[in-house]
């Protein structure tokens, strides 16, 4: 379930209270007459059960309340109310598989941007791989993915391509493009520091490696896991479950991959540098095609609905 308070201009006051009235979705209706000063107008709050939240949403912004007013969600942890649960019965489908296109829109464009905090997160992810690379320690490189945050820009690329977001489509696409190089050259230029520190040197990444070398090495399972990746990690946002996200973070092979090409281009090692860019381009495109894919499915089965 859904929190949501709006704003409401007096000239649309009456419409909103009407609308959400009639709502089967809606509960909990609470209307505080002049209570907003700025901007001006009705303070009106609600409940919504996340199976018609997107109806309920789109119907407020045609009003355009988010120009002249304002709308606010909020997750609802917890509910005990008689109401709410007829709510829920009163309307189609299950909320763990509704999608909430406004919420994930904005959920998924605050992950764009490209600020300091996504670029350092993106460096100290490749760093930490590039040592589980040299020492061929998978612990480093599940570190690692856990902490890159390449996702979110994979994720917001997924919505906006299906919902024709330019903007969100532009954002998420500069957010990687940045990202990874410059990511890549912080961790060169790492590996050179900790080669003349003597902590590491080019043999360690000569050796064998038989824990970590499927980094480089791409193959069919390569694309395979990172579509599943693709699908668990889309109905991981849409259905609200960050517990499962996590798990995708450590299945995918992205900042690894870059990773491990960052090190071999700092020694000058070419055909395993080809062959992580080449696993890179083969996890972000089976992603993006999953996600995209399973964004479609949501879509048309929860109209069909």
């Amino acid at each position: 379930m859904l929190h949501v308070r709006v704003i409401a201009p007096p000239p649309v006051s009456a419409t909103i209270q009407r609308f959400l009235l009639g709502d089967r979705a809606v509960t909990h209706l609470v209307v505080l007459p002049s209570a907003a000063k700025d901007p001006a107008g009705d303070v009106v709050e609600f409940d919504v059960v996340r199976e018609g939240a997107t109806v309920v949403l789109d119907r407020l912004r045609e009003l355009g309340i988010d120009g002249q007013g304002a709308i606010i969600v909020e997750k609802v942890d917890a509910t005990l109310s008689a109401s709410a649960e007829r709510a829920a019965r009163r309307t189609p489908g299950l909320g763990v598989d509704a999608v909430v296109w406004h919420e994930i829109e904005q959920q998924t464009g605050e992950e764009t941007a490209l600020s300091v905090a996504f670029l350092t997160f993106m460096s100290v992810a490749m760093v930490i791989a590039a040592v589980g690379v040299l020492l061929d320690q998978p612990i480093l490189i599940v570190g690692s993915m856990v902490v890159g945050p390449e996702f979110g820009p994979l994720a917001a690329l997924c919505v906006g391509l299906v919902q024709r977001k330019a903007f969100l489509i532009r954002r998420s696409a500069v957010a990687l493009a940045v990202g990874f190089p410059a990511g890549m050259l912080v961790t060169v230029v790492a590996v050179w520091l900790l080669t003349a520190a003597g902590l590491v040197d080019e043999s360690m990444l000569l050796a064998k490696r038989p824990l970590t070398d499927f980094i480089w090495r791409p193959d069919a399972l390569s694309w395979v896991i990172g579509f599943l990746g693709g699908v668990a990690g889309i109905l991981s946002l849409t259905s609200a479950k960050a517990g499962t996200l996590v798990g995708v973070l450590i299945s995918v092979t992205t900042v690894p991959a870059a990773a491990n090409a960052a090190v071999a281009l700092a020694y000058g090692v070419s055909r395993e540098a080809y062959g992580s860019l080449l696993q890179l381009a083969i996890n972000m495109a089976s992603i993006v095609l999953a996600g995209v894919l399973t964004l479609l499915v949501q879509q048309v089965a929860w109209r069909r609905r």
